[in-house]
């Protein structure tokens, strides 16, 4: 029997190991910028055309390479990180293996122009699939520039199992966005088939922050900083109020690495503990310093799973620094009491000098002798008023005030019934077939009862039916949308005051994908610059929503297109602005309101459950409430 086993070439070799580093454009920039960092380089331009499948193109000013370095570069296992095991415990890089530039030229076709510092002529190098194409000097600024073009040219099959561009490019800008907000002391640039779509200069983290999501977040970030012997902890971490069900903005950072981590996201959302509603999430920028020893990165090939060595007690820390950033600013949820017609009572300042107050009377003021203000006659005014003053003479003054008060009591009735009506009139005729006393039953017992300003409790033929009047009013908007989309009857009101909205790159991407869909439904933005749009006109029905934030809510829900498939757009778009325009839980509805609520309910085509699946009523049945009595004997 002859050998079977053989040594794969290594172009075969290379497309294997690229099939687990490259998987997607983004793994192209996530490698190519990850080595100009660890180049030491200051500014780092990324380009991109038809969202990578073109070509992806890399400009750094760091240190560049030799002609030797930069030939050894593409081959398999060729590192300048580490030299032996031992290395693998130490690593303050974020690329070890070797694997990252074999791998890209393996299916692709890519370019190399780099150039030493102190060298005058740079190496032009020429790469396809694996292949050296050439190799010459050439004249280039100091740095590297990393041309890739035609990635998968040459394996078809994963060329065409890519996404649409759109949601590659949102693949590259999140991958750009992690590398982007570890180093906010390096400047980028990201362009996409031509345009600028990020400028980051070198500026502080919270600025960083700002420029790549917006300047929404800025108000919402609260300072998060520990330093232990175990780790250090710092970044930002949301306020309870910018909590959202979805596109929370979440990122763990280590030694200047994304990771991902679920076991210290529940660190963070256990700090907030009775503080968020339940499931929603908080945004949050923690940023870990830790020995390099105490840390596995090699256990994932996007090296994004990093194994910590001492995770209980760096848990235990992260949740009592997050829960200091929410003390240390009172930014604690405050108990909502009912004070709708209460007088506003003035705070006790202790360092405050209150002056006593002074007591303002007439001297001349006396009630046995002055009896023009209790004549008949006489017509009282406010400063007659002001002039009847309480005095303090005695015990027997309020009878003698009081007598001289009743003297002339009897005129007040003088011709008071000659002007009574009949007492058999009434204002409203009574109704034939309905009693005095049924009518006062009808007044006195309402067909509806509002308890607490949530719920609506109306008598049906098997007991008590309680109906939560927010999610009841959500179905009810929700159908009434999602047919107005699906007819295009959606009517477009113009606003007074058009507000500005500003969008991240990230959003603005999103935002370009549904941008049809949202003029279908009423909404008009206009561009103003710099990914800033103003809205000039909205929905009917929206009146007094928070566009902007319902908006960024509707971009957020599309960056997870498993929960919301092109083709439903409409129902999520319908469900998004019904759930802002529905009735707030605490709003007092009057009878006719509710009863509007409850018949509008139910010619709804689902009236036990909203659209995203919670209750929406329940029925108490007679039998159950007379269990719950002991029976009903009387």
């Amino acid at each position: 029997m002859s050998d079977i086993i053989q040594l794969l070439p290594d172009s075969v070799a290379n497309q294997i190991a690229a099939g687990e580093v490259i998987q997607r454009p983004a793994s192209v920039i996530k490698e190519l910028v990850e080595n100009a960092i660890d180049a030491g380089a200051t500014r780092i331009d990324v380009s991109v055309v038809d969202a990578g499948r073109t070509s992806i193109q890399v400009i750094d000013n760091g240190k560049g390479m030799s002609d030797t370095d930069a030939r050894l570069s593409f081959e398999r296992h060729a590192t300048s990180k580490i030299r032996q095991a031992d290395d693998l415990f130490s690593l303050h890089t974020m690329g070890f293996r070797g694997e990252a530039l074999a791998s890209i030229a393996a299916v692709a076709q890519v370019e190399l122009k780099t150039r030493l510092h102190n060298e005058e002529l740079g190496t032009h190098l020429v790469i396809a699939g694996s292949s050296y194409v050439s190799q010459e000097p050439c004249a280039c600024p100091e740095g590297s520039n990393f041309l890739v073009e035609n990635l998968f040219y040459n394996v078809p099959a994963r060329r065409k199992f890519l996404k649409s561009n759109t949601t590659e490019l949102n693949n590259i800008i999140t991958a750009f966005e992690r590398i982007a907000l570890v180093y906010p002391n390096i400047a980028f640039t990201f362009h996409s088939n031509g345009s600028e779509m990020y400028n980051l200069r070198a500026m502080s983290l919270r600025q960083r922050i700002v420029d790549i999501f917006g300047k929404r977040i800025n108000q919402d970030l609260l300072p998060v900083k520990v330093n232990t012997s175990v780790c250090g902890i710092s970044g930002f971490v949301g306020k309870p109020e910018s909590a959202r069900k979805k596109g929370a903005k979440q990122y763990f950072f280590v030694n200047g690495r994304y990771m991902r981590h679920p076991y210290f996201s529940k660190a963070v959302l256990s700090a907030f503990d009775r503080l968020l509603p339940q499931g929603e999430q908080v945004p949050y920028f923690i940023y870990f310093t830790v020995q390099p020893e105490d840390i596995d990165v090699n256990i994932h090939p996007t090296k994004t799973e990093i194994k910590f060595e001492n995770e209980q007690a760096i848990w235990q820390i992260l949740m009592a620094a997050v829960k200091d950033a929410v003390g240390a600013f009172n930014d604690v949820s405050t108990i909502d009491f009912d004070v709708e017609g209460k007088p506003d009572i003035p705070v006790f300042n202790s360092q405050g000098n209150s002056a006593a107050p002074e007591v303002d009377y007439n001297p001349q003021y006396n009630p046995f002798t002055d009896e023009s203000h209790l004549s008949s006659g006489n017509t009282f005014t406010p400063s007659s008023f002001s002039q009847v003053k309480p005095s303090r003479v005695g015990h027997d003054t309020g009878a003698v005030y009081r007598s001289k008060v009743t003297d002339n009591w009897d005129e007040l009735y003088t011709d008071l019934d000659q002007n009574q009506p009949d007492v058999h009139q009434t204002i409203f005729p009574e109704q034939p077939g309905i009693s005095s006393t049924d009518s006062m039953i009808a007044e006195k017992s309402p067909s509806h009862y509002q308890y607490k300003g949530r719920f609506i409790m109306t008598a049906v033929k098997s007991g008590l039916m309680v109906v939560d009047q927010h999610r009841a009013h959500i179905r009810i908007l929700f159908e009434q949308y999602q047919q107005q989309l699906v007819q295009h009857k959606m009517h477009s009101q113009k606003v007074l005051f058009p507000e500005t909205i500003n969008f991240s790159a990230h959003e603005r991407v999103l935002f370009d994908k549904v941008s049809n869909q949202l003029a279908a439904m009423g909404f008009e933005l206009s561009p103003l610059g710099d990914n800033v749009f103003s809205i000039n006109a909205i929905p009917e029905g929206l009146e007094g929503v928070d566009i902007p934030g319902l908006l960024h809510d509707m971009i957020d829900h599309e960056d997870h297109p498993a929960a919301s498939p092109v083709q439903n757009i409409f129902n999520h778009i319908a469900l998004t602005m019904a759930r802002a325009a529905a009735i707030p839980y605490g709003q007092v509805l009057s009878n006719d309101e509710m009863e509007n609520v409850i018949n509008s309910l139910f010619i709804c085509s689902n009236v036990n459950y909203t659209p995203d699946g919670k209750n929406i009523l329940f029925i108490l049945k007679q039998k159950e409430m007379e269990q719950m009595l002991g029976g009903f004997q009387g």
